[in-house]
């Protein structure tokens, strides 16, 4: 069941460095799970934000929001388990497709029939929501995608994220026990290796102090609902997927690595991959006016 409530911002609700304050601003509640999303603008075209990986909120398009509010309606909303939205208990809350779900939600509390769909690191959610509610996807952009159709850096590192480890050196960081004994040193680790371009001191910062905002245990939950980004099914997904297609890829990606773009773009049918030469995994965030003009295709 879902439920609707529209707020309108107010400026006591607006972080002051806000470049473009949203035009509408409410919550959408699914299953007990209240779900903040945000309008802005007010073009005949829709573009869809989604959420990545819970770890940040949707803050993270802070740079693409204000310039596309300028020429299209831009819809954005804060995953389950961080930002302004619920941090559910229950781990299947988390399932991948309960964010595919909450992106339906946000454009029926807009009033949006259809969007253009920009994700980021998204681990299955955007080819959920684009194979299996065509009607709502007119286009999908998919910049550094996590489906797990290649070897990411992390795992080619070999650590086990469930073992107790004798080391807490460089991938053994991103362990289960570790995240409970030290999260704000794991934030600070991770988004030193999505952000590698020199310079990126302010995003790094940034996405720490979003990353700061929720915790291990609310992260751990989110890991342990079912993505549906194993191989096997991952590529089912992306051969349902029928709308136009745009994937971007960074070649100093340290996340997903460099490969995984190409992988994702192969098995989607008809997709277009632009290579990014020298950028990392956060291409949103650190290098924003050169996939922009790509993003708006």
């Amino acid at each position: 069941m879902t439920t609707t409530k529209r707020v309108s911002a107010t400026r006591s609700e607006i972080e002051q460095t806000r470049a473009r304050d949203p035009d509408a601003s409410g919550y959408v509640e699914r299953d007990g799970v209240s779900v903040f999303w945000e309008g802005y603008g007010d073009g005949k075209q829709t573009i869809l934000f989604l959420p990545t990986w819970e770890i940040v909120h949707s803050r993270i398009w802070r740079f693409q929001i204000p310039y596309f509010s300028r020429h299209f309606r831009v819809v954005t909303f804060d995953p389950r388990g961080n930002g302004r939205s619920d941090r559910p208990r229950d781990v299947h809350a988390y399932d991948r497709r309960q964010f595919a779900y909450d992106a339906v939600a946000a454009l029926d509390a807009a009033s949006v029939e259809r969007a253009v769909v920009v994700s980021w690191c998204g681990g299955s959610e955007e080819v959920i929501l684009a194979a299996e509610f065509p009607e709502r996807v007119s286009a999908l952009v998919a910049i550094a995608p996590n489906l797990l159709l290649t070897q990411d850096l992390e795992q080619q590192a070999g650590f086990s994220f469930d073992d107790v480890l004798d080391t807490d050196e460089g991938w053994a960081k991103s362990n289960r026990h570790y995240w409970l004994r030290d999260w704000p040193e794991y934030v600070e680790f991770f988004f030193s290796r999505v952000f590698t371009e020199p310079h990126s001191t302010k995003q790094i910062e940034d996405s720490v102090g979003w990353g700061l905002e929720t915790d291990p245990e609310t992260i751990l939950r989110g890991l342990d609902g079912d993505w549906e980004n194993d191989p096997e099914r991952a590529l089912a997904l992306c051969a349902r997927v029928q709308c136009p297609t745009l994937v971007l890829q960074g070649t100093a990606d340290a996340i997903v690595g460099p490969e995984r773009g190409a992988a994702v773009a192969a098995a989607v049918p008809n997709a277009r991959l632009v290579t990014l030469e020298g950028c990392g995994h956060g291409v949103p965030a650190r290098d924003p006016v050169r996939s922009a003009p790509r993003s708006r295709g």
